[in-house]
């Protein structure tokens, strides 16, 4: 079933709406929907309804709620920082991290980041992943957008990450890091529901960078013994964390830590 993002509307049976812009031409010409087609619609803050295509007023399409979804259940509070990688790797990481539930994405300008980007560049690039990350949610059902941050130094990252009250996960090539099980099972046991996710650029963080995040209160975790590309890194960890500290996937169902 077609999605569209539809924000600042309530929906409720019964109720027509109309829908524009970018949302009503991608509907139109692209998927060719019709009159009577089936139409999903979510507002971004976690509502969705599903309903039917009514008309066509122009370039708009008529729409009327035949159902309110039920909210979606409560996952793990995932946000990820991660250095901004060359090319075209950070686009994938978005629509990756989306699919995979993150609830925020920090992008990181460290030491050893080779993009660099001026100030026009980096809200140009932050547009730009915003809205992969809304085609993401549209793609795979999630109702609540992540936000995605203009691109941050690595130093005032850390100073206002003081502020989130998650499990801070360092994912780090470094002497005594522990296992992410062994830490993830450890947030678990302590009620943890949430973690950030840290994950460096090609080449890692420097040494001072490592000290910082560990002052700040970050936990340096391994991902094994495999040296793992950037986006690699990102999606072995937010899904360990997801799989952790997911509010149904406990011990008690069997899916994490039984024995």
């Amino acid at each position: 079933m077609h999605r569209c993002y539809l924000p600042d509307e309530s929906y409720a049976p019964g109720k027509v709406l109309r829908i524009g812009g970018g949302e009503a031409h991608h509907a139109l010409r692209v998927m060719r929907m019709q009159v009577g087609d089936d139409c999903e619609v979510f507002d971004g803050v976690g509502h969705a309804a599903q309903g039917k295509v009514r008309g066509r007023t122009g370039g708009e399409l008529v729409f009327e709620v035949e159902r309110v979804l039920p909210p979606a259940p409560r996952t793990a509070s995932v946000v990820l920082a991660v250095a901004v990688p060359k090319g075209a790797l950070m686009e994938l990481i978005v629509q990756k991290a989306v699919e995979m539930g993150v609830s925020r994405i920090i992008p990181l300008i460290t030491s050893r980041t080779v993009v660099r980007l001026s100030s026009d560049e980096a809200r140009n690039k932050q547009k730009k992943w915003s809205r992969t990350a809304l085609e993401a949610c549209k793609q795979c059902g999630v109702n609540c957008i992540p936000t995605v941050e203009i691109p941050d130094s690595f130093s005032d990252f850390l100073r206002d990450a003081e502020k989130l009250q998650l499990l801070r996960l360092h994912c780090a090539l470094v002497p005594g890091a522990r296992s992410l099980r062994e830490v993830l099972e450890a947030g678990r046991a302590a009620g943890q529901t949430g973690a950030v996710v840290l994950v460096g650029p090609e080449g890692d963080f420097t040494p001072g960078e490592n000290a910082a995040a560990a002052a700040a209160g970050f936990s340096p975790v391994s991902l094994g013994p495999i040296v793992l590309r950037v986006e690699s890194a990102v999606f072995f960890a937010v899904a360990a964390v997801r799989y952790a500290l997911d509010p149904y996937m406990t011990a008690e169902h069997g899916l994490f830590g039984a024995h």
